[in-house]
């Protein structure tokens, strides 16, 4: 069974900067792609950032693009979610997630994820 661990949220301030980290623990994640997801209260969950776990390579929501950085730490199955310049609207619950092994399909959509983390609360204040 994946276990999927979030920590690292928080309030802060507008222009503000936190860092969340997602620990894995169950099985290895070379062959996996983990993903983060936000869900604001009234509002459905959606689609962060993405990584390979085995090429390292990332993808992002446009909203997140160039303040976000997804990155990983094979030794410690961990996955850290760099959160810069933060907005109001960057307020929600976010999750950890990983998709099936060797997933080819698209990261957008949270039906695609196989295990979820508990969520951490992210709150930004004006």
């Amino acid at each position: 069974q994946v276990q999927l661990v979030e920590s690292g949220g928080g309030l802060v301030q507008a222009g503000g900067s936190l860092r969340l980290s997602c620990a894995a623990s169950g099985r290895t994640f070379s062959r996996y792609a983990m993903g983060w997801f936000r869900q604001a209260p009234g509002k459905e969950r959606e689609f962060v950032a993405a990584l390979s776990w085995s090429s390292g390579r990332t993808w992002y929501a446009d909203s997140v693009k160039g303040r976000f950085t997804c990155s990983r730490d094979n030794a410690k199955n961990t996955v850290a979610l760099q959160m810069n310049s933060l907005k109001p609207e960057d307020t929600a619950v976010y999750y950890c997630a990983t998709y099936p092994p060797d997933y080819s399909g698209s990261f957008y959509f949270a039906r695609s994820v196989l295990y979820w983390g508990q969520g951490t609360q992210v709150t930004v204040s004006s």
